[in-house]
């Protein structure tokens, strides 16, 4: 099978690039390549090579810059808007399928039992509402007889991509904000799932194996918690001893508002592994890096207990 995969040299693009390169021809395009956001030339050069398979993981996410400048927003919209409705529509002219990505910021935190695949989106924040319209854009070109996988997912981790967009994880960014610190405070008010992107790149490849059927799925890793929780099993697994502190998300004044409670519900696929286990794999594939922010780690111990006198 012809395949291309859009956001190639981003964390989820390029573990779907070694996951689908077995078995199949790849050609994998990053920002250098195309322009998602340019309707001519997604019709030019996809129309010309003619791929049986479309798989879009190109999105802005920087969450806070969209919500706190009207530039930055009008570049999400473009690319998570008008991005997947070109996709949409050069796919439907060439009787590909497309795979696309979203987000549980789709929804707004308000339902206590989680979000399954049929409910409604309500977006809280900007970033929300142009993953939503791209949601919408796909939708709308189903009924032309678009072949279309929409995935919805949250709290991607997982090996950095070498694209200049591409964004630290939240577990990184933890890891280096532990270096010659004792104690770290981490929100404790926002309930969701993480997702390690080699098993989401894996699942995909199932999905689209399996001829499922097309429509919309929620894929992450199992086992729901904050973002307090999950720092807390960080350094559980990786042996460091950081005092993890609760705090509200208010706290730290960032400009978009998001979901309290945005649980997603797997009810179509078979449920993939806790992310538990996803993250002691990870940190695994980091081994080097946690040896010598342990050794930070005992060092920033060791003069902490100097100051006391506790040695």
């Amino acid at each position: 099978m012809k395949i291309l995969i859009l956001g190639a040299k981003g964390n989820l693009g390029a573990q779907l690039v070694k996951v689908f390169v077995k078995g199949n021809e790849v050609l994998g395009w990053d920002k250098s390549e195309i322009d998602i956001t340019d309707r001519e030339l997604i019709l030019k050069k996809i129309g010309e090579i003619r791929p049986e398979l479309v798989i879009n993981a190109a999105a802005y996410n920087a969450v806070d810059k969209c919500e706190d400048s009207d530039e930055e927003y009008e570049a999400a919209k473009k690319i998570n808007i008008d991005g997947p409705k070109f996709l949409a529509e050069v796919c439907l002219k060439i009787g590909a399928t497309l795979v696309h990505y979203s987000t549980n910021y789709v929804f707004d935190g308000k339902k206590k039992s989680g979000y399954n695949e049929t409910d409604r989106p309500q977006p809280l924040n900007r970033y929300g509402k142009t993953k939503f319209h791209g949601e919408k854009r796909i939708l709308e070109l189903s009924g032309k007889g678009l072949k279309w996988y929409l995935i919805r997912t949250s709290k991607l981790f997982g090996p950095g991509g070498t694209s200049a967009m591409a964004k630290p994880n939240f577990f990184d960014i933890i890891l280096e904000q532990a270096k010659n610190k004792s104690g770290l405070g981490v929100v404790d008010d926002e309930i969701s799932c993480f997702t390690y992107s080699p098993d989401l790149a894996k699942a995909t490849k199932e999905l689209v194996q399996a001829d499922k059927g097309y429509g919309i799925y929620h894929l992450m890793n199992s086992g729901a918690g904050t973002w307090y929780e999950a720092a807390g099993e960080l350094f559980r697994i990786a042996g460091l001893k950081i005092k993890v502190l609760p705090i509200s998300r208010d706290k730290l004044l960032k400009p978009a508002k998001r979901p309290k409670y945005s649980v997603l519900l797997n009810t179509k696929l078979p449920p993939l592994r806790d992310y538990k286990e996803a993250l002691r794999e990870y940190l695994g594939k980091c081994k080097m890096s946690l040896l010598s922010l342990r050794g930070a780690n005992e060092s920033a111990s060791w003069r902490s207990n100097e100051r006391r006198g506790n040695l």
